[in-house]
Order: C-alpha cells, then structure tokens, then sequence
C-alpha cells in the first residue's frame, strides 16, 4: 500500500507540475488563434460558418489528451532521458523557429537544430567555460538527443493517425490562383493537439520505491530508479491542395507522416548505437521532414486542379452545414449537372433553376467516378431558394487566398485575411493583405 501510495504521490506531483507550466497554455492559445482565423476566412470567404473553434478547440484538446496518454505509455517502454532542462529546450528552440515560420513550430525541427548544435559544441571548449555560456554549452550537451528524436518520432507517428482520422473534417475550403492566374478552388487543411505528456524517466538516487516490470528499449541507466518527467506538446499538420479531396490528401499527408517516423526512429537508434552518427540523425529530422513537404507539393504540380467548373456542370467545393445539401448528403467534388430539370453552368442558372420549383429540390449530381445520381427534398414554405453548396470560382469571384506560408506576426493580424481578386501583391511581403497559409 505504500509502495502505491508513493508511486501515485509521483505522478501527482508530475501533473501538477504539467498545469505549472506555462507551455501547455502557450500550446492551447496558439490553437486558439488559428482556429478563430480560420472561421473568420470562411466568413469573409463565403460569408458563411463552416466551423465552430470552440468545437474545434474541444476535440483537440480531447484528441491530444488521447494521444498524450498513448504517447506516454508507449514512452516508458521505450526508455527516453529526459530532463527539466530537455523540456526547457525544445520549447525555446520551437519558439524563436516559430517566429520564423508557423509551420517551423514542430518539435522535428527543434529537436533537428539542438543535436546538431549539441555535436558542434562537442568540438569546441565551451562546456569548459566557467561562465552562463558554459552553463548553457553543458546543459545541451547532457541532453539524450537519440532519446529526444525516439520521441518526436513517436509523436508524428501518433499525429499521422490524427491526420488520417480527423484531417478531412479540419478543412476549409479557399480559392486560389491557378498556375495562370485562373482562380481555381482548393482546399487547406490543418490540424492542432496540445498533448500532455507524463514520462517514466531514469533519475538519479534512487528516486522511485519500485523498481519496472520491464527492461526499456534504450535510454539511460534505470538501475538507480526511475522518476516522472511532465512533457507538454503540441503536433499539428498543414497541407493544401488543388488536385485532391480533403479525404485523400489526409490519407497523403499520413503516409508521409508515418514514414517520416519509421525512418527517424531507425535514424536515432542508430545514433544511440553509435554517437558519431548523431549529425546524421539530426539531418534526418530536419531534411524528411522538408521532403514531407517537398513531396506534396510536387504531386500537387504533377495533376491537374480538381476544383473547377466545366461543361458537364459546376463542381461542389464545399457543404454548408445543416442545408438542404447537406441533409441531401451532397459531397464535396460532385459536379452538379442539372436543378429541376435544367442543365447548370453558372451560379445564375442555379439560382434561376432553384426558383422554377417552389415544392422540391431536384438534382442531377456526377459523383466521384463520373456515375450519375439523383437527389430531392421538399421544399418548406418561408424557405430561402438557397441550396447550401459552395461552388468551384467563377470570373466574378471577389476574394481569393494567398498560397505562401504565414509567420507569427501574420497569424497575430487576423483581420488581414483575404486578397480582392486583381490586386497586385510582392510574393514575399504581407503589405498588400493577402491570406498566408
């Protein structure tokens, strides 16, 4: 009874020392301010609510709260040193990259940059030095960096599952430029988990009052006993796309994410094997995390944009919840070919079409494989002649986003959301407002 009593009275501890830090509310808010940018894009977009951030905000926080739990159980087999001092680095370096790129907030950078700082200053005398700098050159390099990229491996697996599960329901729909200038419609798709973590650690005199079940994979002396580290996270993915429904980009990025996590595992074992071989790992990090990206973008080049209107009808590029088009379990990339009875090729035809009924909505859709499906529903009296769809941009279409990558300081100016269509804008430059995703 003791012994329990001792080993709850450690992970008590540990929560409560997760709540004390800081950078699980920094996780949260950052969390807040891109979901509240996203509905607000969608508003001033299409002037309709696709999504709601507290719910949004909700599921993360539940989903990451899964996933922190998971993540920490299959930790303790794994066997990872870390320390206060580890945690303190990981979130510094992710900060100042943050402020450089939001996509740069991914602890496969941090971790990256920190083991190769930690071999450069390997070579140097600074961990001899006497002073702060010495102070700051001993704590990096007493960090198990092989242990740190096991785990950042071990959170991108769990974050391909959450892309795979929930990254077509985390999407909004944009309109984008062509490759000539054409506004085409797209989809960008990104999801945030704040994920609290508890890890078993090794620790130093004896710090635990029963000893593991198990022997862990790697990481550290466990003789000594072992002790309760809190580790705040957060993972988060971003992927937009011309070329491909929500769903099967999700399925993209996860495959890509879980590969990612296989290969840095094997890159950081290896690295706990033999240490010359760090460098090798921290590239590793750094440079498969870019292909990720590499790697979208040139399947995105590779085909054609999905997302636009042709002479079959007018493709569907998003739902609005709770519509007629929703209840008649109308999708996104359906082509709508027809409204009751007439052939549509403009919203005006829609519109047109829509009022010639005032009892049924009557459509003609092609699905996904070109396959020709009918769909109704009534019509109830008082009701708007609207349908709920979000089709692909016309000529006339009014707001368009910018595809380049947003800072920090971009996300904070919310209200710079949106680009009016023949507007001149610099590529590399926020100044004219344009949406930065």
């Amino acid at each position: 009874m003791d012994e329990a009593n001792a080993l709850l009275d450690q992970f008590g501890q540990a929560f409560v020392h997760l709540l004390a830090q800081p950078f699980y509310y920094i996780a949260v808010l950052f969390i807040i301010l891109q979901y509240t940018r996203q509905v607000s894009l969608e508003r001033r977009m299409f002037a309709v609510r696709l999504h709601i951030w507290p719910r949004l905000l909700a599921k993360a926080m539940l989903a990451g709260l899964v996933a922190g739990v998971l993540a920490s159980i299959a930790a303790a087999f794994i066997g990872i040193s870390l320390t206060g001092d580890a945690v303190l680095w990981l979130w510094g370096t992710a900060v100042v990259l943050l402020l450089f790129r939001i996509r740069y907030l991914c602890f496969a950078y941090a971790a990256g940059v920190m083991a190769l700082l930690q071999w450069i200053i390997g070579f140097t005398p600074l961990e001899d030095n006497g002073g702060w700098i010495g102070d700051i050159a001993r704590s990096l390099g007493s960090l198990d960096m092989p242990g740190i990229l096991v785990l950042v491996a071990l959170l991108h697996l769990v974050e391909a599952f959450l892309v795979r599960r929930h990254g077509d329901q985390l999407a909004t729909p944009l309109f984008l430029e062509g490759k000539r200038g054409k506004l085409v419609g797209g989809y960008i798709l990104q999801g945030f988990w704040p994920v609290p973590m508890l890890l078993l650690v090794p620790a130093t005199g004896g710090a635990s009052v029963v000893d593991l079940p198990w022997t862990p994979l790697f990481g550290g002396d466990w003789t000594q006993g072992w002790s309760v580290v809190a580790l705040p996270m957060i993972i988060g993915f971003s992927e937009m796309t011309r070329t491909m429904l929500p769903r099967a980009k999700a399925r993209h990025a996860s495959k890509g994410l879980m590969w990612y996590s296989l290969l840095l595992t094997g890159a950081a074992l290896l690295a706990s094997w033999q240490p010359a071989l760090l460098p090798i790992a921290a590239l590793c990090a750094l440079l498969m995390h870019e292909a990720i990206i590499w790697r979208s973008r040139i399947v995105e080049a590779a085909q054609s944009p999905l997302f636009v209107n042709d002479q079959r009808g007018l493709r569907i590029l998003g739902i609005v919840p709770g519509t007629p088009a929703d209840e008649m379990k109308l999708n996104v990339g359906e082509i709508i070919a027809k409204v009751n009875g007439t052939r549509v090729y403009s919203k005006e035809d829609l519109h047109e079409s829509l009022q010639n009924s005032s009892a049924m909505y009557k459509l003609e859709v092609l699905n996904a494989d070109g396959e020709i499906k009918f769909a109704k529903r009534a019509r109830y009296e008082g009701e708007h002649h609207q349908l709920g769809v979000i089709l692909s941009p016309d000529e006339k279409a009014t707001y368009y986003a910018s595809a380049e990558p947003a800072t920090l300081f971009d996300l904070l100016r919310r209200a710079r959301t949106a680009n009016r269509r023949g507007r001149t804008y610099a590529k590399d430059e926020n100044r004219s407002g344009t949406l930065d995703v």
